[in-house]
């Protein structure tokens, strides 16, 4: 078994509900979620058009299958995903909204 390998595993023994992501089930939500709406909200409410590759859980699901599969989903690119949207699950803020200057907006 290589690093990567012992990775997954030990990630998906630690939460077993994370290997629905690897199902075909979950591709075809994923698929028609980004197909109905393909843009970031996160992005698009900064006034930044950015193509979403993430269907992301907005209500945290912890395992719940009826929220997992069921939604409620919104679109998010990885990087609003993997920065923002886990800093407010964390208890914190998003990034400040700037204008085209980089000054903080309102």
């Amino acid at each position: 078994m290589d690093a990567r390998q012992y990775y997954e595993q030990r990630r998906c023994d630690a939460k077993p509900w994370r290997a629905w992501y690897t199902t075909a089930r979950w591709q075809r939500t994923r698929a028609a979620q980004l197909r109905a709406h393909p843009m970031c909200v996160m992005c698009k409410a900064r006034g930044v058009d950015r193509p979403a590759t993430v269907c992301n859980h907005i209500t945290k699901h912890d395992g719940d299958a009826s929220l997992f599969w069921s939604g409620p989903f919104n679109s998010l690119c990885k990087q609003c995903h993997d920065s923002d949207q886990q800093r407010i699950e964390g208890g914190g803020r998003a990034r400040a909204l700037v204008d085209v200057d980089g000054w903080p907006i309102g």
